[in-house]
């Protein structure tokens, strides 16, 4: 009789891609096609992300997906030298950043293609996407 073969290690969670439902499809599905949508109140005319059922300003939930122009420019960043969390140990140094979109909301991100030194708060960026093989494409910055 043969020991039964030990059962193989989940892989590590990935803690760098997201976790679409089916209210955020619409997001991931336009981040595919390279596009960046936002959403805007109907309301109050203003637009936010990250993507909410409600308008976090006035709190209408009369909210709609709207295609961004892609166009944001540089608020703050922190260029990561070390973090522990898979798969970002191997991805180390990169530029977390926040940009203003100009649509209006501020937006979690990085930056890419781009030399430390070069990067200036108020830098002008454009949306592009860094996609993985059977992940969604996520939206990251450029100069």
């Amino acid at each position: 009789m043969t020991a039964p073969k030990p059962a193989a290690a989940a892989p590590a969670p990935r803690h760098d891609l997201p976790e679409p439902d089916a209210f955020t499809r619409p997001y991931w599905d336009a981040a595919a096609e390279g596009h960046l949508i936002v959403r805007r109140c109907r309301a109050c005319g203003r637009a936010h992300h990250y993507p909410r059922e409600f308008c976090p300003h006035c709190w209408s939930e009369d909210v709609d997906w709207e295609r961004a122009s892609g166009r944001a420019t540089l608020y703050t960043w922190s260029v990561v030298h070390r973090n522990d969390l898979p798969p970002f140990g191997g991805q180390v140094p990169y530029v977390a950043a926040v940009v203003d979109l100009a649509e209006g909301p501020r937006m979690m991100t990085r930056i890419v293609g781009c030399e430390e030194s070069a990067l200036a708060v108020g830098m002008e960026l454009r949306v592009t996407f860094r996609q993985e093989e059977g992940h969604e494409a996520v939206a990251v910055f450029t100069p």
